[in-house]
């Protein structure tokens, strides 16, 4: 039997400062195209869970250790990646501590829910709206039909 060709697989965590007022969110700009502020994140190695990948990327692009507290969905637009058909599945977790950009970060920022940048890499805007009504609302985001 022959192999089917699928998407790419990524985890992505938005990493709640836990040790700071108002719980600001982290959020790295890359490194790489395509260019702009991003949830930290990456692909899922071979033989990896997906919540292994998400707390490794999370350690490898801003040196935090996270502890995953929410699964808020999966994104899999095949749109939603420039680079090709890209599914991933992004994380709700806490961190405390100060954020360092590492691995394909060129920076690191930790913005308040009012004031995150207007340049959002990928499917970010839409990922970040749905994780604001989590926050606000309790409320999951929708499932796409």
């Amino acid at each position: 039997m022959s192999r089917p060709t699928t998407p790419l697989l990524a985890a992505d965590t938005i990493i709640e400062i836990s040790d700071r007022p108002g719980r600001p969110i982290v959020l790295i700009e890359r490194r790489n195209p395509p260019r702009g502020w991003a949830i930290p994140g990456g692909f899922v190695d071979i033989g990896e869970r997906v919540e292994q990948a998400a707390v490794r990327e999370a350690r490898e692009e801003v040196s935090l250790d996270v502890r995953l507290t929410a699964l808020l969905g999966v994104y899999s637009d095949p749109a939603r990646d420039p680079r090709g058909h890209t599914v991933t599945v992004v994380y709700v977790a806490e961190a405390s501590g100060t954020p360092v950009a590492h691995d394909d970060a060129r920076a690191v920022g930790v913005f308040a829910l009012d004031a995150l940048p207007a340049e959002l890499a990928f499917d970010h805007a839409q990922v970040l709206r749905d994780y604001l009504t989590y926050r606000r609302e309790g409320r999951l985001p929708e499932l796409a039909p």
